[in-house]
């Protein structure tokens, strides 16, 4: 039955809607002959009379406008829901009314025997009755009940689940897995998360098999049971509602069920799709992060050409997909891995290929570096290339200073001579009171975006230079290319030892996703402040600071196994350049307001341009020398240069939060 359905509703629109069209005039004249025949009437002329023909006829088109005017052919009935019904019994309350009163009309030309108030009442219910069942008929079969339900089988190839989160998307997603064809789910039971939910009562037949707060108990009779299980589906949001968010998790993964979280529908076409995402760590840690302004970081990249260095690296590549995404005019990545920019084409959406370009350079190259934004013209930089390894770079610390560094001179420097409006330095914590040689490197490179910021580069002239120049600062990447998750995961796979080097160690933790985003906000804000009310650095509000440890044990967890039982943890010595904890500012530098979530501008004293030219000079030679201790020793050259410059400067004003350096 269900094949000779779809013929029906397989035909073209204006055929389908001509169909119903007549359908519904048909069931008019139904019921007006139905209602006649419950009532006993016995009308005074003929049905097929000249007389009773115009009659009908006339039924047939008040009947058809009325519905025609009401909408009724423009509802697409496999997504009906209760107003539309609703509009149905308006529209044949209206169309008895109308009839009703056509016939009081009628009476006073000539007098109809055997019409009354009761026919018109039993052709209202009839009418509503006959006309909707139809359309209901039809939403029951389109939602993919009909046969399944009556006869309580369900689609062999489809994956039970357990849908936990609230009643409300329970019913939505009940109802769009069941319009899939083929089926893909099978929702077996509901986990409430309202308290004081109805245990035991059944939503479109699924049954309600636990609430808050025994979720716990009843996913492990699921998972150690007879019931096989396939799927557990959080509800959107349901890391925050559920205190025992990561514990489901690791239970439902430690018995083989896969684990997903509902974010959504997808464009609907013939059929609702849902959307249904893989859980990752940073949900797991549950970090709330902040909503972006789409509306504001759209309009600042919107139309631009957006050049990101360092793109084929795990902020590079969000940058680049972020900027593509919120409407760049074109963006250009440029990088010295080869199989990271063909991975970052490879994840490119093929509509965004076109507006994608790639340069394989060096950014501590100026011939290259010069070429590339001489040839693209960007408006905007983002300086994301970098050596971040802590323990490799104490031993590499030369190349450490050549990206680092001079990587980020070359190009802030191109940058300004070529007049790209914007150039913004990727930063990071470990530039705070740096006992690393990345730290070092990291705080070179925001001392000489700070220079920049309020002196010309190798100018003269003693006006400032047209390129804005900004770094935002921010600690460690969740899930980035060599981050502390990605070795951890990497550790549990091969069944351990998980390391760890102190288990007091912290550290902070953010989305690569909401990272840049408050990049990209950050520059927004940047961009519309004038000079003496703008900020050399900015600082992205990273929460509190996360156990090293704490994070090792619930990814042992949530890969079904036990910590220190399945997967031994073995803690080792700090290495050289570690710290046990990181800080995102220092008592030197002020936290200013902003007005912007999760953002703040820092106020501190900047290094003068040329104390950072001769650090540089130095720098550069103590490298060619292949001298460490006299490279570190003039990079600290640097923060003498800025406390003394501090000590000397007479201030006594007191600055308020609105004011600037």
């Amino acid at each position: 039955m269900n094949s000779h359905l779809e013929a029906v509703f397989g035909l073209r629109p204006q055929m389908r809607r001509a169909f119903i069209m007549v359908q519904d005039v048909v069931m008019v004249l139904v019921a007006v002959a139905l209602s006649l025949v419950l009532s006993r009437s016995n009308l005074s002329f003929e049905a097929f009379s000249n007389e009773g023909l115009a009659t009908w006829a006339g039924i047939v088109v008040i009947s058809h406008l009325l519905f025609r005017y009401s909408g009724l052919y423009t509802t697409v009935w496999r997504f009906a829901s209760t107003p539309d019904f609703f509009n149905i019994l308006k529209s044949c309350a209206i169309l008895t009314f109308t009839l009703y009163m056509a016939s009081l009309l009628l009476r006073f030309y000539r007098p109809v025997a055997g019409l009354n108030e009761r026919q018109f009442i039993v052709f209202f219910l009839v009418s509503f009755t006959i006309i909707s069942a139809p359309r209901l008929f039809y939403r029951f079969l389109r939602d993919g009940a009909s046969w399944g339900i009556l006869s309580r089988k369900t689609d062999q190839q489809a994956k039970r689940a357990l849908f936990v989160g609230r009643l409300g998307e329970a019913d939505l997603i009940i109802r769009f897995t069941r319009t899939a064809q083929p089926a893909d789910y099978s929702i077996a039971g509901i986990m409430a998360t309202e308290r004081g939910a109805p245990l035991g009562t059944r939503i479109q037949g699924v049954p309600v098999v636990a609430t808050m707060p025994r979720l716990i108990d009843v996913l492990e009779d699921y998972a150690t049971g007879t019931k096989s299980l396939d799927l557990l589906i959080f509800g959107s949001g349901a890391e925050h509602e559920i205190e025992d968010y990561s514990e489901l998790v690791r239970i439902a993964r430690h018995g083989d069920i896969n684990v997903v979280q509902f974010s959504g529908l997808s464009e609907l076409e013939q059929h609702g799709k849902l959307v249904l995402d893989t859980v990752e760590m940073e949900t797991i840690l549950r970090r709330p992060t902040v909503a972006s302004d789409i509306q504001r970081i759209g309009a600042f990249v919107g139309g631009k050409r957006v050049l990101v260095t360092g793109g084929a690296g795990s902020i590079g590549q969000t940058l680049v997909r972020r900027s593509l995404e919120l409407g760049a005019e074109a963006v250009l990545v440029a990088d010295n891995s080869e199989f990271g920019i063909f991975q970052l084409s490879q994840y490119v959406d093929e509509k965004d290929h076109d507006r994608l370009k790639v340069r394989i350079v060096d950014v501590a190259d100026r011939r290259q570096i010069t070429r590339v934004v001489t040839e693209f013209r960007p408006d905007i930089i983002f300086h994301a290339a970098a050596l971040k390894h802590v323990p490799l770079l104490e031993e590499n610390w030369d190349s450490a200073i050549q990206t680092n560094i001079f990587g980020t001179l070359v190009c802030a420097e191109v940058a300004a001579k070529c007049g790209v409006a914007q150039f913004v330095l990727i930063s990071s914590d470990k530039a705070v009171d740096p006992s690393s040689v990345l730290g070092m490197t990291k705080r070179a490179a925001e001392q000489i975006i700070s220079a920049l910021h309020g002196t010309p580069a190798g100018e003269t002239s003693g006006r400032r230079p047209a390129t804005k120049f900004i770094a935002v600062r921010f600690g460690n990447v969740f899930g980035s290319n060599g981050s502390v998750a990605t070795i951890f995961q990497a550790q549990i796979e091969a069944g351990g030892p998980v390391t760890i080097t102190d288990r007091r160690m912290t550290r902070y933790f953010m989305t690569v996703a909401e990272a840049v985003d408050l990049v990209i906000m950050s520059a927004a804000d940047a961009a519309s402040r004038q000079s003496g009310d703008d900020y050399a650095v900015y600082m992205l509000d990273m929460g509190k600071p996360v156990p090293i440890l704490e994070v090792a044990e619930t990814m042992i967890r949530l890969s079904g196994k036990s910590p220190y039982k399945d997967v031994a943890i073995r803690f080792t010595s700090i290495r050289q350049g570690e710290e046990l904890h990181e800080t995102l500012h220092g008592e030197d530098e002020e936290l200013v307001e902003l007005g912007i979530s999760k953002i703040f501008g820092l106020s501190t004293d900047v290094v003068e341009w040329s104390d950072v030219q001769v650090a540089l000079t130095a720098l550069q030679q103590s490298a060619k020398n292949q001298d460490k201790a006299a490279a570190l020793a003039a990079l600290a050259g640097l923060d003498r240069a800025k406390k003394a410059r501090a000590s000397a400067r007479q201030d006594p004003i007191p600055k308020t939060a609105g004011q600037a350096t």
